[in-house]
C-alpha cells in the first residue's frame, strides 16, 4: 500500500494513519508474545524438568519475580499434572520436538515449571490479542481493511468497538509488563553468557509508526544504518543503497541490482555451499550484510537517544548487570524483542486517544480517493515485527510493470553475496559452542532468535498444475 500510495501521490487521512498504527502495534504485541513463548522459549526452558519442581517453591518464585494474576501452590501443581499427563501418554503435543534433558539447559525445575505455566497462559492471551487485530483489520492473520488511500473500517469508529479495543489492549499490555518482561529477565539471568554469542556487525531499520504525514522524521521507531557495531556513528537509511545479489542463489547469474531493476529468474542446481546453495537472494546495504528486526530497531533507537527505548535498555542492562556490548548477541536480540513491545504498546495509548478525540470532534474520514497515473514509481518502507520490509513498484500504462519486495527473512537468511560476505544468520552462528552435534540446541537458540520465516521470502509453485508438493529432506 505504501509503495502504491507513493507511486500515485495520495496522502492518507489522519484517522487512517492512527488506525494503521494501532493495527500494526497490535500485531507487534501479538507477534512478540507468540515468538517468545511458543517459538523460542523452549530453547531455554526444559519442560520435562518441570515435573521435578516443588509447586510450593514455584509459587514462591513466581511471587518474587512476576506480577502474574494467577499463581499459588495449587495452580502450579495443576500445571505440573497437565504436563505429566502429556508425558504419560507418550504424546507431548506442542512439546514434542525438543532436546529435553540437554546439558545446555540451565534453569532449575521451579523456574521451568513457572515458565511452562506462562507458556500455557500465553496461548490464551495471544488469542485475545488476535481478536483485537481483527477489530480494526477485519480478520487475523492477513487483515482485509487496509487499502491504498487509507483504511476501510470506518464502521468501527464507534464508542463500543473502540472501548472493546482499549480493553483488550490493556489486558495484553499488562501481560507484557507483568509476565513477559519478568520472564525474559528471569530466563536471561541464567544465560548471561549468551550475551557474547550469536552476534552480527551491521544493522538496518527503515523505521515505523508515523506520527504525522512527515516521514521519516515523525516515525516513533526511527530508521537508520549501523555499521561495524558503531552506534556512535549512525547513518540515515536510504533505500537507494539497497542491492540484491544472486551469486550464491539459485537464479540466473547476473550483477547485483537495486529492487527497481530486480529480476526473478530461477535456475535450480545442486547444493554446493561454495557455489549456489539457497533460494534466497542476498540483500546488501552499501555492500554490507545487515541484520534487521527488533535488535536493529532497538539499537538504532538507542543510538538516537529515543527516550522510551533508552530507559528500557539501560534499566535492563542494569538489572542483569551486563555491559551494553552484550546487546550484540542472541541474548540482546531476544531482549530487544521484549523491550520494543513495551515501548510500542505504551505508545498505542497515545494513538488511541488521538483517534478518540478526532471521533468526538466529528472527524471520521478514513479514506482518500486517488487515480491511477499512466506511469509512476513508488517505494514502500516499513518495519514489521520480523524487521525491515521494502516494496518497490513500477507502473506503466496504468498497470504494474515490475514489482519487487525484500522481506526481513531475506535480509537475515540470505546467503553469501558476490563479495563472499555471509548473511546475518550465517555470521551469527560462527563460533557458537555446541555441546552435542547430534542435538544442536545452541544453534536453534540463535536461529530462532531471528524469528525466521522461509515462506515469507521464498514461494515455490508449479505454474502448470499449481500442485502442492511434499518434500522430505534426508
Amino acid at each position: 500500500m505504501r509503495a502504491v500510495e507513493d507511486a500515485v501521490g495520495v496522502k492518507i487521512p489522519d484517522n487512517a494513519r492512527l488506525m494503521r498504527n494501532l493495527l500494526h502495534g497490535t500485531q507487534f504485541q501479538h507477534d512478540h508474545i507468540v515468538h517468545f513463548y511458543h517459538l523460542h522459549a523452549l530453547d531455554w526452558v526444559d519442560i520435562v524438568s518441570a515435573l521435578k519442581a516443588d509447586p510450593a517453591k514455584t509459587a514462591a518464585l513466581s511471587d518474587q519475580v512476576s506480577n502474574a494474576p494467577w499463581g499459588g501452590t495449587a495452580y502450579f501443581k495443576s500445571v505440573q499434572n497437565r504436563v505429566q499427563t502429556f508425558v504419560d501418554s507418550g504424546q507431548l503435543g506442542p512439546f514434542a520436538n525438543a532436546y529435553w534433558g540437554h546439558k545446555a539447559y540451565k534453569l532449575p525445575p521451579e523456574a521451568n515449571l513457572m515458565a511452562t505455566s506462562h507458556y500455557l497462559e500465553a496461548l490464551k492471551l495471544q488469542a485475545k490479542a488476535a481478536k483485537n487485530h481483527a477489530i480494526l483489520g477485519g480478520k487475523n492473520p492477513h487483515p482485509q481493511s487496509l487499502v491504498v488511500g487509507g483504511i476501510t473500517s470506518i464502521r468501527d469508529l464507534n464508542p463500543d468497538r473502540l472501548a472493546q479495543f482499549l480493553f483488550i489492549w490493556k489486558e495484553t499490555q499488562d501481560f507484557i509488563k507483568n509476565v513477559y518482561i519478568p520472564d525474559l529477565l528471569a530466563v536471561a539471568s541464567f544465560y548471561k553468557d549468551w550475551g557474547a554469542i550469536g552476534g552480527t556487525d551491521n544493522f538496518l531499520a527503515w523505521g515505523e509508526f508515523p506520527e504525522s504525514d512527515q516521514e521519516p522524521d515523525s516515525l516513533f521507531m526511527p530508521g537508520g544504518f549501523i555499521q561495524k557495531k558503531n552506534i556512535a556513528d549512525i547513518k540515515p537509511a536510504d533505500q537507494k543503497k539497497v542491492t540484491e545479489h544472486v551469486s550464491h542463489a539459485w537464479y540466473e547469474d547476473g550483477k547485483a541490482l537495486h529492487p527497481f531493476q530486480g529480476e526473478t529468474k530461477p535456475k535450480h542446481g545442486d547444493y554446493r555451499p561454495g557455489e549456489k546453495y539457497s533460494w534466497f537472494k542476498a540483500p546488501r546495504y552499501m555492500d554490507e550484510s545487515c541484520e534487521v528486526g527488533p535488535l536493529a530497531r532497538v539499537l538504532v533507537a538507542y543510538a538516537k537517544g529515543h527516550p522510551e527505548i533508552k530507559t528500557l535498555v539501560d534499566g535492563t542492562l542494569k538489572k542483569l548487570d551486563i555491559p551494553v556490548t552484550a546487546l550484540f548477541s542472541t541474548l540482546g536480540r531476544t531482549a530487544a524483542r521484549g523491550l520494543e513491545t513495551v515501548a510500542i504498546g505504551d505508545r498505542m495509548e497515545k494513538w488511541y486517544m488521538q483517534l478518540m478525540d478526532n471521533v468526538k470532534n466529528g472527524k471520521t474520514k478514513t479514506y482518500q480517493s486517488w487515480e491511477m497515473p499512466n506511469n509512476g514509481m513508488g517505494v514502500g518502507l516499513n518495519d514489521v515485527p520480523r524487521g525491515a520490509l521494502g516494496h518497490w513498484i513500477q507502473i506503466e500504462k496504468k498497470v504494474i510493470k515490475n514489482y519487487q519486495y525484500v522481506v526481513p527473512s531475506t535480509w537475515n537468511l540470505g546467503p553469501r553475496c558476490g563479495n563472499g560476505k555471509p548473511g546475518p544468520v550465517e555470521q551469527a552462528l560462527i563460533g557458537t559452542p555446541v555441546e552435542d552435534p547430534k542435538q544442536p540446541l545452541e544453534v536453534l537458540r540463535t536461529v530462532h532468535s531471528f524469528d525466521p520465516c522461509v515462506a515469507c521470502g521464498v514461494h515455490i509453485i508449479d505454474p502448470d498444475s499449481n500442485e502442492v508438493y511434499k518434500i522430505r529432506v534426508t
